[in-house]
C-alpha cells in the first residue's frame, strides 16, 4: 500500500476551510455526506485532511452549502489540484514540520508582512547570523542540524529574489539592531544586509525606535502571509516550542490591525534606513 502523502499546511488548510464552509451552512457531517451521496466517514476524512478531494467535489460541496463566494471556491480548487513537491520537502526527515509549513506558506503567499522585536526577520538574516541563532536552540542541536536549519532558512529567502519576488514589509524593533549576534563583524554584516535589501522596490523595512516605549504586540514575532483571497491568509507566531499557525478570521483580523498599528508607530523607511546605518557605523 503506497505511503500517504504528508499532511502539509496547505492540505490541512483546505480541509479546515471545507469544514468551516459546512459549519457556516449549519449542516452536520451526516447531513452533508447524505446530500453529497457519500459516507459520513469519507467526508470526515476529507475534513481532517486524511483524504484528498477533487475539484468537482469541492464545487459540489460549495453548492450543497450554498456558498456564494466564487473567489474562495476557486482558491480551494487550486489548493486541491496543486501537487507541487516543494524544495522544503527534502528537509522533512531532518527538520520540524512547522519549519516546512512556514516555507510552504511563504512560497505560495502573494505578499508577506512581519514584525520582530528581539531578532532579525528570518527572510532577511545572513547565513552567519542565522547560524549563530540556531547554535543557541534548546535542546542543543548537532553541527549538522545547525547547517540543515541554516540552509533551509537561506532557501526560504528565495521568495524575495527572481523575476517576480514576493512583496515584503517588515517592522523591526531597534533592540534587534543592537543585539550583537555573533559579535561585531557578524552584526555589522547583518545590518549592511538589511540596508542592501531595503533598496529593493518590493521590500519595505521600518524600525520601531526605543523612544516609542510600550506598543501593542511587544515581545512577539509575527509573520503574516497573504493568500489568494483574504480567507486563506495565515498568521504565524514564533513560540518557544516552534511555529504556531493561525487561520481563524477573528485572529487574522486582530493581527492585521496589530501590524497596521506597529507600522504606523514606526519610523518611515527613509528614517529607518538612517538609523540602521548609524548603528552599523558605531560597530
Amino acid at each position: 500500500m503506497p505511503a500517504r502523502p504528508p499532511l502539509t499546511a496547505r492540505r490541512l488548510r483546505l480541509a479546515t476551510e471545507l469544514r468551516k464552509m459546512r459549519e457556516r451552512a449549519g449542516m452536520t457531517v451526516t447531513e452533508a455526506a447524505r446530500a453529497l451521496g457519500t459516507s459520513q466517514g469519507q467526508l470526515s476524512n476529507v475534513e481532517s485532511g486524511r483524504f484528498g478531494v477533487s475539484p468537482d467535489r469541492i464545487r459540489a460541496l460549495a453548492g450543497i452549502y450554498s456558498c456564494p463566494d466564487q473567489g474562495i471556491i476557486e482558491a480551494l480548487v487550486v489548493l486541491a489540484t496543486d501537487r507541487t513537491f516543494g524544495w522544503w520537502e527534502s528537509y522533512r526527515e531532518v527538520l520540524p514540520s512547522g519549519l516546512l509549513d512556514l516555507a510552504e506558506l511563504e512560497h505560495h503567499a502573494i505578499a508577506v508582512r512581519t514584525a520582530y522585536t528581539s531578532q532579525m526577520p528570518g527572510l532577511l538574516q545572513t547565513a552567519d547570523h542565522a547560524r549563530e541563532i540556531f547554535r543557541h536552540v534548546i535542546p542543543a542541536p548537532t553541527p549538522p542540524e545547525v547547517e540543515h536549519r541554516v540552509s533551509h532558512r537561506i532557501k526560504r529567502q528565495g521568495v524575495l529574489y527572481g523575476t517576480e519576488p514576493t512583496p515584503y514589509r517588515t517592522t523591526v524593533h531597534e533592540a534587534a539592531l543592537h543585539m550583537r549576534v555573533g559579535g561585531r563583524s557578524v552584526t555589522r554584516a547583518q545590518l549592511h544586509h538589511l540596508l542592501d535589501m531595503g533598496e529593493r522596490e518590493h521590500i519595505t523595512i521600518r524600525v520601531l525606535p526605543y523612544e516609542v516605549g510600550a506598543f501593542p504586540g511587544s515581545g512577539q514575532s509575527i509573520n503574516y502571509l497573504y493568500g489568494p483571497v483574504p480567507q486563506l491568509d495565515t498568521a504565524q507566531l514564533d513560540q518557544f516550542h516552534g511555529p504556531v499557525l493561525l487561520d481563524a478570521e477573528a485572529l487574522l483580523d486582530k493581527y492585521r490591525n496589530l501590524l497596521d498599528i506597529v507600522e504606523a508607530t514606526a519610523l518611515s523607511p527613509e528614517k529607518s534606513r538612517d538609523l540602521i546605518h548609524a548603528i552599523a557605523q558605531k560597530l
